[in-house]
């Protein structure tokens, strides 16, 4: 799992003596003497600062973007998926096509490959707090690379100034549709016969552990998944997140939560933003036979997410249970 960042914000740097406040403060490096004339270093006085804009946590970062909780999905909870991007004025020249990836092979940012089309990793671990600002600066370095490379962890930090995120890049109005496989052949191209040795053993290492995975159909970003104890279902849901648990908790108090027999909501992920109401299914409970409950919950909530009513004790107790089962992804 992710691991949580702290939220900071950036302070306003203050000015010292030695310099007029309206004076711009050099970049140096961060054990030199900060230029403002504190007599401290610049990473402990005006450094500080700059290090803190760029580390600054956004909570929704596919705020925005089409398929957001499909995003979400796919950057915490599903091995192996693709999706073909589509970019805002078409695709450069040289580039074929540009497809989002669950993970690529060693854990690249992205991939260019020979014929020139990109492969956009999403499931890394990013320097500053904006994931899509940092996916979106990957992409633009794909992009310019020269066919055949993969593309290196960034070096440092994306500014988050003026620097682009996804919702700059992506064609808005273009749908996002996951395709999830079973395994990550799709690394290698169909043309090629044999892929290098490192990239057939890392390849050989993602599927042995890959949990299979099934995008219901009937709902919006649920996903089935098999594990050797039990099935389980992920729905990552849209809603706010203190309405979303406060109707779970009305259907649960009312029996109304289950997917069917031996079926057991047992408390949700908070990822991006969004929650992941998370059930128990039982081993012999396929994907295919989720879609009809799933699609009766879906009305079930829908008309739970409409009362405003406060919760009888009975659904505070459910509420607090859900709340003491939540685990936080991102």
């Amino acid at each position: 799992m992710a691991k949580k960042r702290p939220q900071t914000k950036a302070s306003k740097p203050q000015p010292h003596s030695g310099r007029s406040g309206n004076e711009p403060v050099p970049v140096v490096g961060a054990r030199e003497p900060c230029p403002c004339g504190s007599g401290r270093r610049y990473k402990a006085c005006h450094g500080r600062a700059a290090a803190h804009a760029v580390t600054e946590l956004v909570q929704r970062p596919f705020d925005g973007l089409p398929g957001e909780c499909d995003w979400v999905a796919l950057r915490e909870l599903v091995p192996a998926a693709t999706v073909e991007l589509t970019l805002k004025g078409g695709l450069p020249d040289g580039v074929p096509s540009v497809t989002l990836a669950t993970v690529l092979p060693m854990a690249w940012p992205a991939l260019r490959r020979d014929d020139g089309s990109v492969l956009l990793g999403l499931q890394n671990d990013t320097a500053s707090g904006d994931l899509s600002r940092d996916l979106a600066d990957t992409l633009n370095r794909a992009l310019a690379i020269e066919p055949g490379n993969p593309v290196a962890p960034a070096a440092r930090a994306v500014d988050q100034g003026d620097a682009p995120r996804l919702q700059d890049l992506l064609d808005l109005d273009a749908p996002f549709e996951p395709k999830v496989h079973s395994g990550f052949e799709f690394w290698v191209p169909q043309s090629s016969e044999e892929s290098a040795p490192e990239v057939a053993a890392s390849l050989e290492r993602a599927n042995a552990a890959a949990i299979p995975t099934i995008k219901l159909s009937g709902v919006d970003a649920a996903y089935w998944c098999e594990t050797p104890e039990k099935n389980h279902l992920r729905w990552v849901m849209p809603h706010p997140e203190e309405k979303l648990l406060d109707s779970l908790a009305r259907l649960y108090a009312a029996g109304e939560a289950s997917l069917g027999e031996d079926t057991r909501l047992v408390g949700s992920f908070r990822a991006h933003g969004l929650v992941v109401p998370v059930w128990d299914l039982p081993t012999t409970m396929s994907a295919e036979e989720c879609e009809k409950p799933a699609a009766e919950f879906a009305d079930r909530l829908a008309k739970a997410l409409t009362e405003d009513a406060p919760l009888s004790p009975a659904e505070r107790r459910a509420r607090s249970g859900l709340t003491n089962r939540q685990v936080t992804l991102s």
